[in-house]
């Protein structure tokens, strides 16, 4: 068995589970969005926290330590362009998702909080879900981006 081959294709499941955890939790929390019931959304919420830490923190590292493994046995410079900003777009796509994970932690605590009190939602839970969905599309552009330099491989 070829080892390259094995770590490339551990690359390319972890990279659609980063992708496609990502784009299904990012549409069932979104879809939260139009309805009235906080157990719905609570639910919702719940998931979509349990999916990052389940598949997409795994996803994300493997990627990383595929990638890099890849790269060293591929005959690719770590700095060619196409690589370079691949690692910048990485990058960014990484540094939305950290504030998503935290942001997705407390929309999970004010729902549980209002589902327990029976109260309804505060102005901090609309406010962070918009954030939330504004940090979600640099993540999710810039993957598509990385996924096309991963296909044609400029030189």
């Amino acid at each position: 068995m070829d080892i390259y081959l094995v770590v490339k294709t551990i690359h390319i499941i972890s990279s659609t589970i980063l992708f496609g955890t990502g784009i299904g939790i990012a549409f069932f929390m979104f879809r939260t969005k139009f309805t009235i019931n906080l157990d719905e959304k609570l639910y919702a919420a719940r998931g979509t926290v349990t999916a990052d830490y389940l598949f997409t923190f795994p996803a994300a590292i493997a990627q990383v330590a595929t990638g890099a493994w890849l790269i060293n046995k591929s005959g690719y410079s770590w700095m060619d362009l196409w690589l370079v900003v691949t690692y910048i777009i990485y990058a960014i796509a990484g540094l939305c998702w950290l504030p998503v994970i935290w942001i997705q932690i407390q929309l999970r605590k004010i729902l549980a909080n209002c589902v327990e009190n029976n109260s309804p939602l505060p102005e901090r839970y609309h406010k962070l879900f918009k954030v939330w969905f504004i940090l979600g599309w640099p993540a999710f552009l810039g993957l598509i981006v990385v996924f096309f330099l991963m296909v044609i491989k400029p030189v």
